[in-house]
């Protein structure tokens, strides 16, 4: 079954009350179901932007403001499942840094029209989160959501350069693997688009990068943001010859839609020229210390 997904470049404002936030986003939500998109897709630490309705000293302090913020994830989880029932589709809302047990983990939520939601959590922390934001490393699970048009899965920023939990995601059923990511230079978006891309190749599936963009120099964690939307696919029988499905010009606030059909991806496992996802089979891919746990997650 063929789906319209919509990839948000996605600059990271301003705001000065809770209701401006909400309308905000709500006019990019709308904006990226106009062309009968059934998934939105919102880029790594998206919400970071909720730090600008703390006071300046807040705004400046790296860890104190993650803490801070943790009193909009309320209304943050909640905007955001409602406008996924409001506008029938599924959302990939902008990661949360979420406080549990006195660790910050670095979560994607994903909500559907049914009521239904889920979420993934970053396994492999960039040296900015390690070292200085102190983010924790998610438990080593895996969602995999069914939808009514497949199942996908949520590769998160620097996880997107390792292939381990593609791996997982592909042979768990996964045929769209999603990328939100926050990058600061062409350096950082390069790495997470070279591994989109090769991950595409690599299971013969299709992956999604969704960006930030834009300057917010109020704030130390994100405040310059360099990153564009993208789509790729193995360069196989039928689809791209390198691979690119389409990709937008960095630096302004867009939706990237196109419309996939896993159909295609099954005919390259089946037919293509070569066969990376099975050849994958006989490789064994796992985690040195933590077993890998697949849950599904049924959106529909």
């Amino acid at each position: 079954m063929k789906v319209k997904v919509a990839s948000s470049q996605y600059p990271i404002l301003y705001h000065h009350s809770v209701d401006e936030w909400k309308k905000r986003v709500t006019a990019h939500a709308f904006a990226g179901s106009d062309h009968n998109a059934r998934l939105l897709l919102f880029p790594e630490y998206g919400s970071m932007e909720l730090v600008s309705l703390l006071p300046a000293a807040v705004q400046k302090d790296l860890k104190l403001q993650i803490r801070e913020m943790q009193g909009f994830h309320e209304v943050f989880t909640e905007h955001y499942a409602s406008l996924a029932r409001e506008l029938d589709v599924i959302i990939v809302a902008p990661s949360f840094p979420v406080l549990e047990n006195d660790k910050i983990y670095n979560r994607a939520y994903v909500f559907a029209p049914s009521g239904r939601s889920g979420y993934q959590d970053k396994w492999f922390m960039t040296r900015f989160e390690n070292e200085e934001w102190l983010i924790s490393p998610g438990k080593k699970e895996l969602s995999v959501f069914q939808a009514d048009f497949g199942r996908f899965g949520i590769q998160i920023c620097y996880d997107i350069e390792f292939p381990v939990g593609t791996n997982h995601l592909a042979n768990a059923g996964a045929e769209i693997i999603l990328v939100p990511s926050c990058t600061e230079a062409i350096r950082g978006a390069t790495r997470v688009h070279t591994g989109a891309r090769a991950r595409a190749m690599e299971y013969q599936c299709y992956t999604v990068v969704s960006q930030t963009v834009g300057e917010a120099l109020w704030t130390p964690a994100v405040d310059i943001n360099y990153g564009y939307a993208a789509f790729y696919s193995t360069p196989d029988r039928d689809l791209p010859e390198e691979g690119i499905i389409d990709r937008m010009k960095a630096g302004e606030q867009a939706w990237l839609i196109k419309e996939l059909d896993p159909g295609l991806l099954k005919k390259v496992r089946t037919e293509g020229q070569v066969f990376n996802f099975r050849d994958h089979g006989s490789i064994r891919m796992d985690m040195a210390e933590e077993e890998i746990v697949i849950n599904y997650v049924d959106l529909r």
